[in-house]
């Protein structure tokens, strides 16, 4: 098969990492020869603040301040995420980035450098509500409180709604959106069907 490229996106806690997983794997069960590269953006962040440098405790400040980490960084991380692993054999799965219409743009630039065709947005659409009550319920260290939590959810209507708006506009991409607030196997089976076109 071609390779693909997917970008997910939605807000925290709509589910737009497990289901990435389970794309890549339907991906490996399509073609099983091709290797796959998971840009998951939370982890290459956390191993970032975790490291001794100047910026990366400049970064650490910021996210345990509960800030946003601003664009400089987090478009740092994710493009050397792509110039370190991208090989060109590989499907591209990408979890958590952009963030804002500029790191969409930038986004853009990287898919054309690395002569991705057919890219396709799949975006997870929940309310806020649901996020709110599901990130509350998981406990993970970022989301320690229902302050920080409403502050990841401000950000989205912020910043990646406008990022949203920018690709929904775009010709060369493939936008997919989907209706989260439903059962894991379900949305899975919805965007198994309508990235592969299936019937």
């Amino acid at each position: 098969m071609d390779l693909r490229t997917f970008i997910f996106m939605g807000r925290s806690g709509s589910g737009k990492g497990t289901q990435a997983k389970l794309l890549i794997e339907e991906l490996k069960r399509r073609d099983g020869a091709s290797p796959i590269f998971y840009l998951e953006t939370g982890k290459f962040f956390r191993d970032y603040v975790s490291r001794d440098g100047y910026a990366n405790k400049l970064t650490k400040e910021i996210v345990e301040g509960g800030g946003r980490v601003n664009s400089f960084i987090a478009i740092w991380i994710w493009t050397n995420a792509l110039v370190e692993n991208l090989r060109g054999n590989e499907h591209l799965v990408v979890d958590g980035s952009p963030r804002t219409i500029q790191e969409a743009q930038i986004m853009d630039t990287a898919v054309d450098f690395y002569k991705r065709a057919n890219p396709t947005i799949v975006y997870i659409n929940t309310s806020r509500a649901w996020c709110e009550a599901r990130l509350s319920e998981r406990h993970r260290n970022d989301d320690l409180t229902i302050e920080h939590i409403r502050r990841k959810l401000d950000w989205f209507e912020s910043d990646v709604e406008g990022a949203i708006w920018w690709y929904r506009n775009q010709n060369k991409y493939k936008f997919v959106e989907i209706n989260g607030e439903r059962p894991i196997a379900e949305i899975n089976r919805e965007i198994v069907a309508k990235v592969f076109d299936e019937d």
